[in-house]
């Protein structure tokens, strides 16, 4: 959505996810003058002119909206400013924004330094930036879509490991198919400024991070489900579940663009999820009912999710009867032969929500999660998906 407008193409993107979060995106572009028109098959997508918003955007929960806006801001001269909800306005914003004023840009926090609301006013101008880059891939990302299009070239250079490394390949993929370049060598990314990016369309792949919660489920249930149009050579990171399944015993077959598992008995494994922190929820899930002792490691970053989802996995968790023990970048999982059901606090966060659900499924009485529906940050269609896969799960309000 973001290189579509930032392409001056009319840009069709087909099979579009439309969410709570890309919903958030799409307003922001719309308020800085992107023309964004429905068709059957998805989105017509086309900006002439990227211009200051009016008003303030409201990224709501998404921080992948906020990170990327506020580099999108940073190219303009007019004042962006920026806010979010409760939740997103706790999350650290201070490593982009600092390397955005190392690039020229002025910014300022309207409550707490290092986090929205704050004003952005640009344009990027100078040609070096240094960040940390084991904080948040979502910083690094945004740095290289906008210096496509800032004026001279740039070099990010990043202080430490990159983290959630998948992300950023997903960015660079995504730049390269629009037809812009990037080079990378050791902790450096250099990109050529005011490159003119164009496409006429876009087939958005199949998400395999929300794929990790229907193939879970079979997996606990010993039910067998299969997901269609998963892109097997997808950059994504999030396609480990299907490497992590079978490593817990689940039974895995896949084919050029589809994945089944068949429920098996489960047994504990050593995990690090510092590339694919947002499996954390259900791989907890799937440690909680397999046998012996589950480690996952590598996730210091959870902490500053929607939720600390160190704790509020713990949390859900240890009310079903799980033997679960949280640790500084994970949680040490040891196995139960059935979990009990519970009433299950969310903290609003769309992938705990989801984690519980699935583990209501393994449970021997009823779970009831107290949560306003924020699955449909994410994975809108979770609830009929998991009805058309035989679950049942009542809606009450």
């Amino acid at each position: 959505m973001v290189l579509g407008a930032l392409s001056r193409s009319h840009m069709v993107l087909k099979n579009p996810l439309i969410s709570e979060d890309t919903k958030a995106t799409l307003d922001a572009l719309y308020a800085m003058g992107t023309e964004i028109g429905r068709r059957p098959d998805g989105l017509m997508i086309h900006c002439e002119e990227l211009r200051g918003a009016p008003g303030t955007i409201d990224a709501r929960n998404s921080g992948t909206t906020m990170r990327l806006i506020a580099g999108v801001a940073s190219l303009l001269s007019k004042t962006t400013t920026l806010t979010g909800d409760d939740s997103l306005v706790k999350r650290p914003m201070s490593p982009l924004i600092d390397a955005l004023e190392q690039l020229g840009a002025k910014c300022e926090y309207l409550k707490m330094r290092g986090t929205a609301p704050l004003r952005i006013t640009g344009p990027i101008t100078k040609g070096e930036a240094r960040l940390p880059g084991d904080i948040s891939s979502q910083f690094v990302s945004s740095l290289l879509i906008a210096c496509t299009h800032k004026q001279g070239d740039t070099s990010i250079q990043l202080e430490s490991s990159l983290r959630s490394r998948p992300y950023v390949d997903i960015t660079l993929e995504m730049i390269r198919a629009f037809g812009g370049t990037v080079d990378e060598s050791g902790h450096e990314f250099r990109v050529k400024g005011e490159q003119e990016l164009a496409r006429d369309e876009y087939l958005v792949p199949g998400d395999y991070s929300s794929a990790a919660f229907p193939l879970a489920a079979a997996a606990i249930t010993g039910g067998e489900v299969t997901v269609r149009d998963l892109d097997q050579s997808s950059p994504q990171g999030d396609k480990a579940i299907v490497e992590l399944l079978s490593a817990f015993g689940a039974v895995v077959s896949k084919g050029t663009n589809w994945v089944k598992v068949a429920g098996k008995e489960l047994k504990g494994v050593d995990l690090d999820v510092r590339h694919t922190p947002d499996l954390f929820p259900i791989l907890a899930v799937l440690g909680s009912v397999a046998s012996g002792t589950t480690r996952i490691t590598g996730g210091e970053n959870l902490r500053e999710k929607e939720s600390d989802r160190i704790e509020s996995t713990t949390a859900f968790l240890r009310s079903m009867g799980a033997d679960i023990t949280p640790t500084a970048d994970g949680c040490v999982v040891r196995g139960v032969q059935k979990l009990k059901g519970a009433t299950v606090q969310t903290m609003g966060d769309h992938r705990i929500m989801m984690a519980a659900a699935v583990a209501g499924f393994a449970c021997g009485s009823e779970t009831r999660i107290e949560d306003e529906g924020s699955f449909s940050v994410s994975y809108p269609g979770f609830i009929a998906d998991m009805h058309q896969l035989g679950c049942r799960m009542e809606v009450r309000r």
